[in-house]
């Protein structure tokens, strides 16, 4: 992993980025985007390529169908027969370990995003937003482009259709990206790494025996690995999409300064919200019928759509009851709070979802409740030992820098600091090769959104 790391620092995004740059046509510039994407997925899953190459073509025939029946029923027939293939290879890829069968095929690397980005297109082709794509080599550059596949954002057809074959670069578009870039390899080889270890020391011990401060200690640490992986992998994307001239969507937006879980939801993963909101929440009903019965329908869905474990489906009914609540009474009670106090409310819902990594975390129920007992002090454990006091000694000042960057710190800077950048170019160097060594020295390197 590690090694594969350096390999796409040092080789595959240099190669990419020169042959790239090589050509001023668009046309051969998607051209070498497909290529190097192929190369990295087939790099990660040789033989799933050709379940994304089949799923591509299809659909890409499948809206060709849809535009030329557009306004017939048809057109509908296909673009639900399009919808449900694709979902149905995402079930039975994804979701066959729910019940125990006796095959579990291999899950490939990014289905749950290319398969939504599928949808999102086979749905604007249906309504008319935008015609289908006709070009072979464009539509599996939108479906495979590497920077986001494995980790998102999701990329709706409709945020970059016009870019495809009209990008312009800019040589600040493409600084900008490269610092972005280096900003999310930072956060998470920096950052994520060495907090996510020190997570996983207390996290995946005999979770019993830890006492009060050493439990909530773990979920803290995991919280923040979990923010700082995620994050830095869409800070990635987003800086790569920049330098190849994409403007991807925003994913995150600092969702620990939140003051309730709804208005987290809006800040954590924007594009899977907003792609649950658009595309199964208001095709429910939205508010209008059944609205609970909604929420609770979106956000166990939420839920699984994170890995195939029922602990999964209760994290998001775990989320889906706090926001149905939020709206009924709690958010109404949140407003006679003064606002020198709203911190209060920062603190109460980065509590809630605390508990609710929790239960992200572990897939094993008795391990979860065992954690959950010892999290409130029911096991008979003390209060604190003397391994998570000097845990938290060895990781204080690199768990200080991260609650700083989890507020707007940066964005503040970006806009108030003259010498920014000018910077940037300096600091960016010296990142990239703390990060390589980081790497080089350092055996703990997971991807935590690679099962998605």
């Amino acid at each position: 992993m590690i090694f594969a790391d350096l390999l796409f620092l040092f080789i595959f995004l240099p190669i990419n980025l020169l042959l790239y740059f090589a050509f001023k046509s668009n046309a051969y510039r998607n051209a070498v985007l497909v290529v190097f994407s192929l190369i990295f997925y087939a790099w990660g899953e040789p033989l799933m390529i050709f379940l994304l190459l089949a799923t591509t073509e299809i659909n890409r025939v499948f809206a060709l169908f849809i535009e030329k029946h557009k306004g017939e029923k048809r057109g509908k027939a296909f673009a639900f027969l399009s919808i449900g293939l694709t979902l149905t290879s995402l079930f039975v890829f994804k979701y066959t370990p729910l019940f125990n069968l006796p095959f579990r095929p291999n899950l490939p690397i990014g289905i749950s995003f290319y398969s939504f980005q599928i949808i999102t297109y086979i749905v604007g082709v249906y309504k008319g937003r935008f015609c289908a794509q006709r070009s072979r080599l464009n539509f599996l550059m939108y479906v495979s482009l590497y920077p986001q596949l494995t980790a998102g954002p999701i990329v709706r057809y409709e945020d970059i259709h016009t870019q495809i074959n009209d990008r312009k670069m800019r040589l600040e578009d493409i600084s900008g990206g490269i610092t972005r870039f280096v900003i999310g390899l930072a956060k998470k080889i920096l950052i994520a790494n060495q907090i996510g270890a020190a997570a996983t020391s207390i996290l995946d011990g005999d979770v019993s025996s830890l006492s009060v401060g050493g439990a909530w200690l773990g979920i803290f640490f995991f919280a923040l690995q979990i923010y700082y992986d995620f994050s830095g992998y869409s800070d990635m994307a987003i800086g790569l999409g920049g330098i190849f001239g994409f403007k991807f969507p925003e994913n995150f937006n600092y969702p620990y300064i939140s003051k309730s879980i709804s208005e987290f939801w809006r800040r954590w993963h924007m594009t899977l919200g907003g792609f649950f909101r658009d595309y199964v929440y208001i095709p429910l009903g939205g508010n209008r019928r059944r609205g609970w019965l909604n929420l609770l329908i979106v956000w166990i869905l939420t839920g699984l759509w994170h890995g195939a474990s029922w602990n999964f489906a209760l994290w998001g009914l775990y989320f889906g009851l706090i926001i149905i609540a939020e709206r009924a009474f709690v958010l109404k009670i949140a407003d006679y709070i003064p606002p020198a106090l709203s911190f209060i409310r920062v603190i109460f819902t980065f509590a809630a979802v605390m508990f609710g990594w929790i239960m992200f975390y572990f897939t094993d129920f008795v391990q979860m409740l065992a954690f959950m007992r010892s999290l409130f002090g029911l096991n008979n454990n003390p209060l604190y030992d003397i391994i998570t006091t000097n845990l938290l000694y060895n990781q204080l000042l690199l768990v200080i820098a991260a609650i700083i960057f989890c507020t707007p710190v940066y964005r503040f800077a970006e806009k108030r600091g003259a010498a920014f950048n000018y910077l940037a170019p300096v600091t960016n160097a010296a990142l990239i090769i703390l990060c390589a060594i980081m790497l080089v020295g350092d055996n703990y390197n997971p991807f935590l959104y690679y099962r998605f």
